[in-house]
C-alpha cells in the first residue's frame, strides 16, 4: 500500500522547525522557510539571520557564547507545545543547527516533533558562481578546528569545496605547513549573495598572505 505524504503532513503536528535561511540575502530565503517562521510563536537565530524575517513574534538571539543555551530553550518550549523556529544560516544539515539540536534532544530525553526546512547553502552558491558541478567535488567543513581529513581527499583529482576555519588565510597556512603545494589554485567566494560579494581566484600562498571576511567558502583545485 502506498504512502500518502499529504495525509502524513496534515496529521503530523510539527512544533519545532529547523529552518535554513540561505547564505544571507533575502533573495535566497525560500517560501517554505517564510511559511514556517510566520506560524511560529518563538523564533531563534543569530542577529544577522533574524533580520531576514519581519515577523512580530518573540525572538531570541544567539551568538557563539550562548547558542547551545538558546537551542535548549527552544527545544524545551517546543516540547511544551509552542511552535518554534530555530533558524540556521545556509542549510541546517551542513554546519548548521541540526547536529546540536539532535544532540540536545537526546541529552534531554524529551519528545519533540522536528521538521527540517532545507535552505540554500553557501556551498551550493559557491559552486554556482564558479560553474562547478558540486556532485563532482568533495565537500568538507573545517568549522570548529583543523580537520586532518582534508588530506585524505585533497589529491584525489576532484576540487575540494570547504568551509574554512575562521579566516581562509589560517586554513591556507595550515595546509601549506602540512605539505600542500603553495602554488595550488584556489578560489575564495566571500560574502556570497550580498551586494559586496567577491569571487577571487589565486594561489594558496596568496590566500595565506591575504585578509578576508569570515563569511567565505574556499575551493582548492
Amino acid at each position: 500500500m502506498g504512502i500518502s505524504w499529504k495525509i502524513l503532513e496534515e496529521d503530523f503536528l510539527v512544533v519545532l522547525y529547523l529552518v535554513g535561511a540561505g547564505p544571507g540575502s533575502h533573495d535566497f530565503v525560500t517560501p517554505a522557510a517564510q511559511k514556517a517562521v510566520k506560524k511560529s510563536d518563538l523564533i531563534i537565530g543569530s542577529e544577522r539571520i533574524l533580520e531576514l524575517f519581519d515577523e512580530k513574534g518573540e525572538k531570541l538571539i544567539f551568538n557563539g557564547e550562548n547558542v547551545r543555551e538558546r537551542l535548549k530553550e527552544g527545544i524545551k518550549r517546543a516540547a511544551q507545545g509552542e511552535t518554534v523556529s530555530i533558524i540556521s544560516t545556509g542549510d541546517p544539515g551542513f554546519s548548521g543547527v541540526l547536529k546540536p539540536v539532535n544532540e540536545i534532544i537526546e541529552d534531554l530525553d524529551i519528545n519533540v516533533d522536528v521538521h527540517v526546512i532545507p535552505g540554500i547553502s553557501s556551498i551550493q552558491l559557491c559552486a554556482a558562481r564558479l560553474l562547478l558541478p558540486w556532485n563532482h567535488a568533495d565537500i568538507l567543513t573545517l568549522h570548529g578546528g583543523k580537520d586532518a581529513e582534508i588530506f585524505n581527499i585533497i589529491d584525489n583529482g576532484k576540487p575540494t569545496i570547504l568551509l574554512p576555519s575562521k579566516d581562509p588565510s589560517e586554513t591556507a597556512s595550515f595546509l601549506i605547513e602540512n605539505g600542500v603545494d603553495p602554488h595550488r589554485k584556489v578560489a575564495i567566494c566571500e560574502r556570497l549573495s550580498y551586494p559586496d560579494e567577491r569571487v577571487m581566484k589565486m594561489k594558496l600562498k596568496d590566500v595565506k598572505n591575504s585578509k578576508f571576511n569570515y563569511m567565505c567558502v574556499m575551493v582548492i583545485y
